[in-house]
């Protein structure tokens, strides 16, 4: 476990390489948060305000409103992404990208990121409709389908953007890329979400400490703003999670599809990325 956490924060520490290099690079997941919370309230506030929430939940109108919510919501997360793997490989081929260079790339792909957004939203409201219906093993089963899918897809938006191919060929050229670098049977390691997993449940510790610290104070400012800063310190983590997963991303795409890793990371940190199961 220490060996698996230490090479963990190794590519912590090359990510955050790249970002030390590229400071604007953190502007795309800030942007992707913001997007996501306006879709999530574009589509929430008026259901919560015309108070028919339980009649939508199984109609064929709210069916249709939750698979649009899907598919919005990837695609901001997508879109965003898109740009910052693209800026990460600029960076990582020895360039010196901008946030303009980034959205560009996003920009020119738009179409075929939409498309994955429809399939990618496809298969979570599959997914989750039979896990809604299904037994304990049925869960168990569509969740080894998901995790199947996470790993299938890893480096579908890293393919989006460097290659001229849709979406379903994407998850194709992912797989392939996967089977010809790591093997046949490959599973994801946790990698850099392992570092930040720890580090969030020991920022969520803590602030429940000074929660608890304010509540005794009986001040209700000082409750709210112990809570504020849980909230902001995790988005904040949350964020930089994102930023070095992605910029990670982009370093194991090189690596699979064209074999090199750039400067900042070495081979034996990106041939971790998968193992055999």
């Amino acid at each position: 476990m220490f060996r698996r956490f230490s090479n963990s924060w190794q590519l912590v520490q090359a990510s955050a390489a790249v970002l030390r290099a590229d400071k604007e690079l953190i502007v795309f997941p800030i942007i992707s948060t913001l997007g996501v919370l306006l879709v999530s309230a574009t589509f929430i506030v008026p259901i919560a305000l015309s108070g028919r929430g339980e009649q939508l939940e199984q109609s064929p109108l709210g069916f249709l409103l939750a698979f649009l919510f899907y598919v919005t919501t990837y695609f901001v997360i997508f879109f965003c992404n898109a740009a910052l793997v693209g800026a990460a490989m600029i960076r990582l081929r020895g360039g010196d990208p901008t946030v303009s260079d980034g959205l560009k790339i996003a920009l020119g792909h738009a179409g075929p990121i939409l498309g994955y957004a429809l399939l990618s939203a496809t298969v979570g409201m599959v997914l989750r409709a039979i896990q809604e219906r299904a037994g304990f093993l049925g869960r168990i089963v569509v969740g080894l389908i998901g995790l199947a899918w996470n790993v299938g897809t890893f480096l579908a938006v890293p393919v989006l953007v460097s290659e001229k191919i849709g979406p379903i060929g994407a998850v194709k050229r992912s797989v392939e890329l996967l089977k010809k670098t790591w093997g046949e049977q490959v599973i994801g390691n946790s990698g850099i979400g392992l570092v930040f997993g720890f580090i969030i449940f020991g920022a969520i510790l803590v602030g429940g400490a000074v929660i608890a610290a304010a509540a005794v104070t009986g001040s209700t400012p000082a409750i709210f703003a112990a809570g504020g800063l849980v909230v902001l310190t995790v988005m904040v983590l949350a964020i930089l999670n994102a930023t070095l997963s992605s910029i990670y991303t982009a370093a194991v795409y090189l690596y699979a599809a064209e074999g090199a890793t750039g400067s900042m990371f070495r081979p034996e940190q990106i041939q971790g990325a998968f193992r055999a199961k």
